[in-house]
């Protein structure tokens, strides 16, 4: 399971190919800032500069595509306004993440398969 944010993996393959952000962000044609809000978190980057990132620092695109959740956070977000229960659920996720539980035993927990 991948437990990488996206800005996290860029920010590590950026830096294991020894390319500063200045320089990655100039060959994107995107600023140092926008660049450097994608490594934390704050932006996300659209399928195009996705497709940029990955030539650059010489990985397949899907490498960098398997860190995309947006899809995922879209059909979350569908569900929730088209199914109140699971609007619920998802409160009650949100709300055990944000109280400290650990996801990845949230993730055991749901997936475990029933004997």
């Amino acid at each position: 399971m991948n437990t990488t944010a996206f800005g996290s993996r860029l920010r590590e393959l950026r830096e294991q190919k020894n390319i500063s952000l200045r320089e990655l962000a100039k060959k994107i044609n995107v600023s140092g800032a926008f660049l450097s809000d994608i490594e934390l978190g704050r932006r996300f980057p659209s399928p195009d500069k996705i497709e940029l990132l990955a030539k650059e620092i010489g990985v397949p695109v899907d490498d960098l595509r398997q860190y995309d959740f947006r899809d995922e956070a879209e059909a979350i977000r569908k569900m929730m306004f088209a199914d109140p229960q699971a609007g619920m659920a998802f409160r009650t996720l949100k709300d055990k993440l944000t109280s400290g539980s650990n996801p990845q035993e949230i993730v055991k927990k749901l997936t475990k398969d029933k004997k």
